[in-house]
């Protein structure tokens, strides 16, 4: 289940590579625009200010997700929102715009979605795909190891073996290619300043929101605090507070592709 009040701790953070990614979607009158895995939707509503003349929907498979999508925006909102599976959403001949960003790193073989998608764009359509390739950085490998723990791995064994890898940028380069496409593939590391409160570490509180919400589904309650206060120290550990903030390097994965108006 995932909770829109924990994600969106750090909306500006989560938000930046969205905007990041769309400065390189130069679609110029697009009619239908498709957020996939839209979350609480307050990035989605950005697409309908840059296009107004679109149809702008928005696909999470979180219903709570769609519910406050829903509610921020008002019955009358711009943007169409549903629950639904981007695993097995295909793009419509109006589909001129596809964008996603920080899922596919939960769905096994996306190459093969990601493929499918940009063959079946139109002419002139754009696909933009944003993903977290930090799954070797720090906290996800301390996040592994405590699952695997003597303690832990009967009920949290099957999460900590689970590395969620994603393509390497060459490889997004290529499947864009191979589908028709022009590519335009690169990475970055930002660098998060988490600021230091008095409750959790910030970075245990960054994770909860996303990376820890498998381990949050199969502990109760009492299991729940005792594993993070195992986790803690470890990330307090590999990501020290400096005057009252907490460097936090993020690696991202960026790929646009573009069927050329030419292929009509």
């Amino acid at each position: 289940m995932w909770n829109p009040d924990t994600y969106l701790r750090f909306a500006d953070e989560r938000g930046r590579p969205f905007h990041d990614l769309l400065d390189r979607v130069h679609a110029q009158r697009p009619r239908q625009v498709v957020d996939l895995g839209c979350g609480p939707g307050n990035l989605t509503a950005s697409l309908a200010g840059r296009w107004p003349e679109a149809e702008v929907r928005g696909i999470d498979s979180s219903a709570e997700m769609i519910e406050r999508a829903v509610a921020d925006q008002g019955a009358a909102g711009p943007v169409r929102y549903a629950v639904g599976d981007v695993r097995d959403w295909r793009p419509g001949p109006q589909t001129d715009v596809i964008v996603t960003n920080a899922v596919l790193q939960w769905v096994p073989g996306q190459e093969e979605l990601v493929a499918t998608w940009a063959r079946e764009l139109p002419a002139d359509g754009w696909l933009g795909l944003q993903v977290p390739g930090n799954h070797d950085a720090p906290a996800h490998r301390a996040l592994r190891e405590l699952c695997l723990s003597p303690r832990w791995a009967q009920r949290l064994g099957a999460v900590g073996e689970q590395v969620r890898g994603v393509p390497e940028p060459a490889e997004y380069a290529r499947l864009l290619r191979d589908a028709g496409c022009a590519a335009d593939v690169w990475e970055t590391t930002y660098l998060h300043q988490l600021p230091v409160t008095e409750g959790r570490h910030p970075v245990l509180t960054w994770l909860s929101g996303t990376a820890l919400r498998p381990v949050r589904a199969l502990l109760a309650e009492t299991d729940w605090d005792a594993f993070r206060d195992e986790l803690e120290p470890r990330l307090a550990e590999d990501y020290p507070a400096h005057r009252g903030v907490v460097d936090f390097p993020f690696r991202r994965v960026f790929a646009v592709g573009h069927r050329l108006p030419s292929d009509r």
